[in-house]
């Protein structure tokens, strides 16, 4: 069996990597993606544009498991028409290749994207309204992987994830980003501080991930992947203040003032910086997602979330987090 995993030199396919190897060493991993990454020798690295027909040219069996980490998925970032050629092609041409070779297991990673910006909390079964492009890809994405399934629903184990913020060792993302502004003294509460951001350790995702697919159960099943109950962001930062030894004090500033200043930063290079008006706005809406039904599924969290960040400062050699 092979390990066949598309867009895997990024941040969760590098962890989903180095998990397989330590589970098994003798596991046979290729790393289908645009970025050259044999991860020190446990890959294989093929070049592969997901845009275009998959050719492969390795032996492929049934047996080989298919994880799906190809996206266009940094916003704000790109155009918005990358977004749908990357994430929807992608799909497209993927689940082709499976279909030609009656692979059986195929693994997703989704987004809470589909789901749209609101304050309410949703669940699997909430009604998907995408309100950007990524997350209009992301859904478009999730229903042909659907109709893959459904050719031959009794056969065929389809896994969809949507994480919510996924923090760890190389993530250079949202969390990284305010534990800097923290640190640097240049983080504020925009307005507010009980806005809900759902997230999931980089380590506990990819260890569900090996945990479904290994369940010899063939089926459709969609889940949220995020800590429950999910935590504001004065939660977050404070355990990111305990956990790293940081004495700080973070002060609340009206959300205009923010944006203001963001637009004015961001039109003088605040992309350098990491500074976007979109960014402060999705500061001040909640991703109030449910990770109920994950939590229930039988598969045992390693990690609660202090832990996780902990874990977090430890691979970083207690230093910082990035």
């Amino acid at each position: 069996m092979n390990y066949i995993i598309f867009g895997g030199s990024g941040f969760i396919g590098t962890h989903l990597i180095n998990l397989l190897k330590e589970e098994n060493t003798e596991a046979i991993i290729y790393n289908l993606d645009i970025i050259e990454n044999n991860h020190n020798g446990k890959s294989n690295f093929i070049f592969c544009d997901v845009r275009n027909p998959i050719g492969i040219n390795f032996p492929v069996t049934k047996n080989d498991v298919i994880f799906n980490f190809s996206a266009i998925h940094i916003t704000p970032g790109h155009q918005d028409y990358e977004y749908f050629e990357t994430n929807i092609l992608g799909a497209e041409n993927i689940t082709i290749f499976a279909e030609e070779f009656k692979i059986e297991k195929i693994l997703f990673t989704s987004s809470i994207a589909p789901y749209g910006a609101s304050e309410s909390i949703k669940k699997e079964t909430s009604l998907p309204m995408p309100n950007t492009p990524y997350g209009i890809s992301k859904l478009v994405a999730e229903k042909i992987h659907i109709a893959w399934q459904n050719k031959n629903q009794h056969n065929k184990q389809l896994t969809i994830l949507r994480p919510g913020v996924v923090f760890g060792k190389g993530e250079n993302g949202n969390f990284t980003r305010l534990y800097w502004g923290i640190k640097e003294r240049k983080f504020f509460y925009p307005g507010r501080r009980d806005t809900i951001k759902s997230s999931i350790y980089v380590k506990e995702l990819v260890g569900f991930m090996l945990y479904r697919i290994n369940l010899d159960i063939y089926n459709f099943e969609l889940y949220n992947c995020v800590y429950t109950p999910a935590l504001s962001i004065e939660q977050i930062a404070n355990t990111i203040i305990k956990t790293t030894n940081l004495n700080r004090n973070i002060f609340t500033i009206p959300g205009w003032i923010l944006k203001s200043a963001a637009g004015i930063i961001g039109f003088f290079g605040g992309k350098k910086l990491g500074i976007h008006p979109d960014r402060v706005k999705k500061l001040i809406i909640s991703t109030n997602v449910s990770g109920e039904k994950l939590a229930k599924s039988g598969y045992q969290f390693k990690y609660s979330f202090e832990e996780a960040i902990t874990d977090w400062f430890i691979d970083n050699d207690k230093k910082y987090l990035k």
